[in-house]
């Protein structure tokens, strides 16, 4: 999985598991800038993967919630799996080479 994807999936995770955190909050939890997540989450709603929206009924216009599409969780899932095949992967090899270390 390459870098863009790795950090999309992962803010693709975040937004599910709390939609209502705050970009800085969600850049501090996964260790980007801002302007790095600013940046990815605009790539992610110009993919139709989020729709980001200000609260209606809050005075406070620049909290947003992040709200991941139907078209955002198929690519999350499909990310996911990518993700598990390439870790299991990684873990066969790691595992190939210590049976041959230990021979």
């Amino acid at each position: 999985m390459n870098k863009d994807k790795k950090d999309h999936f992962e803010i693709l995770r975040k937004i599910e598991q709390n939609p209502n955190s705050s970009q800085r909050k969600l850049a501090e939890e996964l260790g980007f800038s801002l302007g790095k997540l600013n940046y990815c989450l605009k790539a992610l709603k110009n993919k139709g993967l989020v729709k980001i929206e200000n609260f209606n009924k809050n005075p406070n216009k620049i909290n947003y919630i992040y709200v991941l599409t139907p078209k955002g969780f198929s690519e999350k899932t499909k990310l996911t799996i990518n993700f598990m095949k390439a870790k299991m992967k990684e873990y066969d090899e790691l595992k190939a080479e210590l049976e041959k270390a230990n021979r």
